[in-house]
Formats: C-alpha cells, sequence, structure tokens
C-alpha cells in the first residue's frame, strides 16, 4: 500500500517526549506515532460499539421525551407535606446542606 505523508506541528517538548519514548520501543516516530493513533482509534471504536445500543435507547428516548407535553407547574400548595419533605431532600442530595434556599426561606 503506497504511504501517504502527513504534517503535524508540536512544540519541541512533546516532540522531544515522543521522540524518547519512541526509542524507548525501538520504533522510529513515524511509526511510534501510527502506533498509538491506531491504538487510540481502535479504543474509541470499541467504546464506541460497546455503547452503540444505549446511545441509540438514550437518543430514541430523547425524541420521544421531545414530543411529550409540558408538564404543569406544580406549586408548593399542591404538594403533600410527604412530598414537600422528599423534594428537599433530593435538593439536599443535588445542592449539598449549605445550597440555595427554598421559597420558604430554609435551607434545601
Amino acid at each position: 500500500m503506497p504511504k501517504t505523508r502527513i504534517s503535524i506541528s508540536l512544540d519541541s517538548e512533546h516532540a522531544e517526549r515522543i521522540r524518547t519514548h519512541a526509542e524507548r520501543a525501538g520504533m522510529d516516530v513515524s511509526a511510534y506515532l501510527v502506533n498509538a493513533a491506531t491504538r487510540q482509534m481502535a479504543e474509541a471504536e470499541a467504546a464506541e460499539a460497546q455503547f452503540a445500543r444505549l446511545d441509540a435507547v438514550i437518543a430514541a428516548a430523547e425524541v420521544e421525551a421531545a414530543a411529550l407535553a409540558p408538564l404543569p407547574e406544580v406549586a408548593d400548595d399542591d404538594l403533600t407535606e410527604q412530598e414537600r419533605q422528599e423534594v428537599q431532600e433530593a435538593m439536599g442530595l443535588i445542592y449539598g446542606a449549605e445550597g440555595p434556599a427554598t421559597r420558604s426561606g430554609n435551607a434545601a
């Protein structure tokens, strides 16, 4: 297969580190970079394949969610005391003990 030349630019520190690592691996810089890029591409393709089904499920769920009518606004008065407590606990998990104050002035 004919070879194609690709030019890259990098700072001298990175260039020297690459040369050093290539020498330690017993490779020239070109072979070392091809090896590293090929390995990176294989890892990325494996990850994409591993998560392709999950990505498709998420994409389908996002399409389905976009088609849903918006939920009605819920005021504090519409919640039971138990529901209010659950909301405060959830907000505490998100924001921590020193999170934003609720409408009643209590810390979440």
